[in-house]
């Protein structure tokens, strides 16, 4: 018969850490295979191109219809028709690629949240557990870890205060008093 304890050997898992620096880096290096692919240098970028962005596609190729139809149109390449057709085109296929990016955000997001929600839970259960326990004579050696754990969640109840004591009516100016008539006899 053995004493010892069968542990199965198990190999460290790759820290989550890692594993989220890993998809950083392969998110980054996405960049590098988006044409066009631009930074906002500063906050107030994109609401400075949405004017322009916002024209509506027929409008553009209208445009550039126009451009190519007619020489006084052409500014030293500055409205090349193609070019303009290609990043129409760069616009068109690349949405759904940020559409599904920022979905994918979305749902790491909440991943996040179900996960913090889940260890959270188990910590608030363990908490109302060792509260209860730390009443019995028996695991009293409790009481210092749901002290802590009380101090950590900041959830203390404040002391009752006594409710202010209700000022006593000021009394209003004196009236005379009048003493009741008497009658002679």
């Amino acid at each position: 018969m053995s004493t010892q304890n069968d542990i199965p050997a198990t190999t460290s898992p790759v820290s989550h850490t890692d594993a989220a620096q890993a998809l950083v880096d392969q998110t980054r290096a996405m960049r590098q295979q988006i044409p066009n692919f631009a930074i906002p240098t500063s906050t107030k970028e994109t609401q400075r191109l949405i004017f322009n962005a916002s024209v509506p596609p027929v409008f553009v190729e209208l445009s550039a219809s126009a451009v190519k139809n007619s020489l006084p149109l052409v500014r030293g390449g500055d409205a090349d028709p193609a070019q303009t057709r290609d990043l129409m085109n760069f616009a068109e296929a690349y949405g759904p690629l940020a559409d599904e990016l920022e979905a994918l955000a979305q749902f790491i997001r909440h991943s996040i949240i179900a996960a913090k929600s889940r260890a959270g839970g188990q910590a608030l259960t363990t908490y109302a557990l060792a509260k209860a326990l730390a009443k019995r004579p028996e695991t009293a050696d409790l009481a210092p870890h749901v002290a802590d754990m009380r101090r950590a969640l900041g959830r203390t109840r404040k002391a009752k205060s006594q409710p202010a004591p209700t000022p006593a009516p000021v009394p209003s100016e004196p009236t005379p008093v009048t003493p009741p008539a008497t009658t002679s006899k």
